[in-house]
Formats: structure tokens, C-alpha cells, sequence
């Protein structure tokens, strides 16, 4: 049987990448990352989807809400 797999809002600081082990380790689940880009400028998002890879997501995205916040 699978494991029950969560979404996790990923930013990919310290804070996040931390609660991806933390939520599979104490919370038996598999992690989903999800970073969404509204526009903030930041330049390397899939650095950041790699981190969450790195960080022991089973998935990472990066979804493109720029139409949706950055008017």
C-alpha cells in the first residue's frame, strides 16, 4: 500500500526544506513541493524545484501564477 501524499507550500528556504524530512519522517506521508511564481523576481525557480528534489520530495513544481498576481 502507498503512503499518503501531501502538498507542501515550499519556498525553498531553510524552514520548508527542513519540513520535507520532518513530515516523512513523523508523519509517514510522501512530500509534494510546490513553489509558485507570482511574479517576485526570483531568477533560478528550478533551483528551487531541485532543492525540494534534494530535500527528499518525491515530486517538486513550480507553478507560473504571474497572469494571476503580476499585473
Amino acid at each position: 500500500m502507498s503512503k499518503p501524499r501531501i502538498v507542501l507550500a515550499y519556498s525553498g528556504g531553510l524552514d520548508t526544506s527542513v519540513a520535507i524530512e520532518w513530515m516523512k519522517e513523523h508523519k509517514d506521508v510522501e512530500v509534494v513541493a510546490c513553489a509558485v511564481d507570482v511574479g517576485q523576481g526570483i531568477d533560478d525557480l528550478d533551483e528551487i524545484r531541485q532543492r525540494g528534489l534534494d530535500c527528499g520530495a518525491v515530486e517538486s513544481v513550480v507553478v507560473d501564477a504571474r497572469d494571476e498576481f503580476a499585473t
